[in-house]
């Protein structure tokens, strides 16, 4: 009878522990643990983070931080902590949230456009990756990558092409402009390089050309037609003569810092700046601004016409009209310099 007494004990002790254990696997393992009522979270884990960093962003997200703890403890994530994007789907038990955070980085939509330096393209990169803009910058400016990739400092800009592209969002500032090397030797394939060959420009030259074609016109009809007459004027030796150039040119100076030139003016016509085009024959040294695809091909891909001169049109604000000879523009000139001044702008 005693044995018997035992026996019951020891057995009722077993249904007690494994009806526990069956509760812990329940709660820590297969029980839902999400707080939130979106259909998915995410976090983002730093390279380096240790789990108490990435615990401060679950804590929020989750009904039961503790079943957490335990279970990662067992499963020895909390000494094996990856870095990266991270979906946390709503209903995920605590096995799926560690899976998850552990091997399922998801990758970013990175876009940047229009960024007028490397300062303001490294600040608008860090925005959306791990990399710090000071870091980017640096990686951007290195003389040595700049050297073996053959661009300095007036040119390197022109390497990132403006887009949409898929990163990690733990992406360092090196391997995101190695990527941007890469993604700039495929846009310069034979066909563009064998175009480029023909107008008698190397890609430094046609972007920073391009440049200069988008500060005249954001129509993308149109700047084919303005890169055939600054194409023109190079074949002449007449100088290019870009309004756009000049305030590149004026804003390198202290006197136009924080201001904006809506008109161009005789004086700064005057300025001394190799990016002064009425003064210096040929392409300035680099790039005025990122200009878009759009106008890298509509250099590459000219309109082939007479046409040297063309002039803001004030009837249709956006576009140009285009002329052949100085007579003509600068009928086209006053009409647009009128216009200006009916609107107030003088400066």
């Amino acid at each position: 009878m005693y044995i018997k007494k035992i026996l019951i004990a020891i057995a009722l002790i077993g249904l007690v522990a494994a009806a526990y254990f069956a509760s812990f696997v329940y709660k820590a393992m297969i029980k839902p643990n999400t707080a939130f009522n979106n259909e998915s979270a995410y976090i983002f884990v730093p390279t380096h983070a240790n789990y108490e960093e990435v615990r401060s962003q679950l804590e929020p997200l989750l009904a039961d931080i503790e079943s957490f703890d335990v279970l990662a403890e067992q499963k020895k994530y909390t000494s094996n902590i990856k870095a990266g994007r991270f979906e946390i789907k709503k209903g995920m038990n605590n096995n799926d949230i560690i899976n998850s955070i552990r091997s399922r980085n998801l990758p970013i939509k990175l876009s940047f456009n229009n960024q007028e330096t490397l300062e303001k393209l490294a600040g608008r990169i860090a925005t959306q990756i791990e990399a710090d803009s000071l870091s980017l910058l640096n990686a951007m400016t290195d003389a040595t990558f700049l050297k073996e990739n053959k661009f300095n400092k007036a040119t390197a800009l022109g390497m990132y092409l403006p887009n949409t592209y898929e990163f990690f969002w733990n992406t360092s500032a090196e391997k995101f402009r190695e990527r941007m090397l890469t993604e700039y030797k495929r846009f310069w394939n034979e066909a563009r390089i064998r175009k480029a060959n023909a107008i008698g420009l190397n890609p430094n030259q046609v972007i920073a050309l391009a440049s200069i074609v988008y500060e005249e016109s954001k129509q993308a009809t149109e700047q084919p037609r303005v890169a055939g007459v600054y194409l023109n004027r190079l074949r002449i030796g007449m100088p290019l003569q870009a309004d756009p150039t000049l305030k590149f040119a004026a804003y390198q100076l202290p006197k136009y810092k924080n201001t904006v030139i809506k008109r161009v003016l005789n004086v700064h016509k005057e300025i001394e700046s190799p990016y002064n085009t009425y003064k210096n024959l040929g392409l300035p040294p680099g790039l005025i601004a990122m200009p878009d695809i759009s106008a890298i091909n509509a250099v590459l891909n000219a309109e082939k016409h007479s046409y040297l001169y063309f002039a803001a049109d004030a009837k249709r604000v956006g576009f140009h009209k285009f002329a052949k000879t100085l007579t003509q523009h600068n009928v086209n000139a006053r009409e647009y310099q009128r216009y200006l001044s009916s609107q107030g702008i003088l400066k």
